[in-house]
């Protein structure tokens, strides 16, 4: 070692080594070195504050509390806290703050500044500690607040404290001029005066955004300069958020660093994995306002609505088909390319998609996976279990134009119709259509999980 380099264990154990002493030495060089990682400092004093974070040493002691720190610094803005002492004042509202890192984390919300960005989805924010959040709530589904009058669970503290207002019998407070809600009327306050005055006189030449302040405002402007371009190296991918670049190089590498735990699914991103938990805990948070449906995916629910106001909103360009998912309509064109392109490994047979070959292979396995809830049945296709459960539930739907009769099958109907004389024609059934009945939610059905890996296989 250099004889002008001091080591931590040096300055430690000489008590009278100057707690500021610097050693001469050239401008660039940092002769101080801790023994326990790679820092290197100027003086000894820097030194033994570094090296607090080794041993834990926390030698200054609040006299209020039973508060401890390493540095005199933070022991000063803690002592604030007990005297209400709160020195740095924004200029924008009535906020103040103890320290003034915590304003200006506090004039990011004016300045519309949010350095923070999330890897999954286009949200950003002003703090690592929001961005941290959002993640675990927004994407990972977690929902650390609990009521404790009910089995209420939410993602933030702000959706429980609206919640608890039920229980009291209090209604939130409204802002008129948009839908935010609060628990408070000083968090409405805020709002309004954020979002809704109109009193705010320096406005952005590149933006919507205005300020009360000039220096507020000058902040803001620098977030327009600050165009940093992330450039992907394997293809013409650009984006501003590092997070994003990091998601998207996944996309060539094939790196899918989330693991469950359960089965040995991975996925290159965290939404994709919080989707795919919700398989294991059942979990499934996108409910039908029309009927008690509910699924893991929102898309799902977006379909399925489509059953309630009868939309559908894809058509075949070949004939007057229409129908509710773009899945559906790929299968029918296949009806005018005359494709049938998946073959059965058993036979001959061939069909036009993979539900139809799924419920074929059955035939050769002799798997049943729908199983009813009421008695021991068990049958191969949804169809049939959906007509199944007619028979417990007494209805029958298919009715006779001529007569009383009804049933539960449109063979059957048809079997009946031919019983009265004369009659030929058995399209003039006054019945329910098939699909009508198949497609009731009331009778939707999944197979069992087990059964849905064995297919996959």
């Amino acid at each position: 070692m250099n004889d002008m380099t001091a080591t931590s264990e040096q300055i430690v154990d000489n008590p009278n080594y100057n707690t500021e002493q610097r050693i001469p030495t050239n401008s660039s060089e940092k002769p101080f070195q801790c023994n326990e990682c790679d820092y290197r400092c100027t003086t000894s004093g820097i030194l033994k504050r570094h090296i607090r974070r080794h041993t834990g040493e926390k030698p200054y002691k609040c006299n209020e509390c039973n508060y401890r720190c390493a540095e005199p610094g933070n022991i000063k803005h803690h002592m604030r806290k007990h005297f209400r002492e709160k020195p740095h004042q924004c200029t924008e509202c009535d906020y103040k703050s103890v320290t003034s890192t915590e304003l200006r984390t506090h004039i990011l919300t004016h300045t519309g500044g949010k350095p923070y960005n999330c890897s999954e989805c286009e949200y950003m924010c002003s703090t690592y500690g929001e961005l941290g959040r959002h993640r675990r709530r927004k994407h990972l589904g977690e929902k650390p607040y609990k009521c404790t009058e009910c089995d209420y669970i939410s993602a933030t503290s702000s959706d429980l404290k609206i919640h608890l207002l039920k229980h009291k019998g209090e209604e939130p407070f409204k802002c008129k001029e948009c839908d935010y809600i609060s628990s408070s009327s000083d968090l409405l306050r805020r709002h309004t005066r954020r979002k809704h005055s109109v009193e705010k006189t320096y406005k952005c030449t590149l933006c919507e955004y205005n300020s009360l302040s000039f220096n507020v405002l000058k902040l803001h402007i620098k977030t327009h300069l600050n165009d940093n371009t992330y450039n992907c190296s394997e293809c013409d991918y650009k984006t501003t958020k590092s997070g994003l670049l990091k998601a998207h190089v996944r996309t060539h590498t094939g790196e899918k660093p989330y693991k469950c735990k359960f089965c040995d699914y991975r996925c290159k991103a965290s939404g994709q994995f919080a989707r795919h938990m919700r398989k294991h805990t059942g979990e499934k948070p996108h409910k039908c306002s029309e009927c008690d449906y509910s699924c893991i995916e929102s898309g799902n629910l977006k379909q399925h609505m489509r059953i309630h106001t009868g939309e559908k909103p894809y058509e075949c360009t070949e004939c007057d088909y229409c129908c509710t998912t773009y899945a559906d309509l790929k299968k029918h064109l296949l009806i005018h390319k005359g494709e049938k392109p998946y073959k059965c490994t058993e036979c001959d047979y061939c069909c036009r998609d993979t539900g139809q070959l799924k419920r074929h292979v059955r035939t050769h396995t002799g798997e049943k996976p729908y199983k009813c809830n009421d008695c021991d049945y068990s049958c191969r296709t949804s169809g049939n279990m959906k007509q199944h459960i007619l028979s417990h539930t007494g209805e029958k739907p298919f009715t006779c134009s001529k007569c009383d009769y009804s049933c539960v099958k449109s063979g059957q109907l048809r079997k009946h119709m031919r019983r009265h004389k004369g009659e030929k024609n058995v399209n003039e059934v006054n019945a329910v259509a098939l699909e009508d009945i198949l497609m009731d939610p009331r009778y939707l059905c999944e197979p069992t999980l087990q059964t849905e890996e064995i297919l996959e296989k």
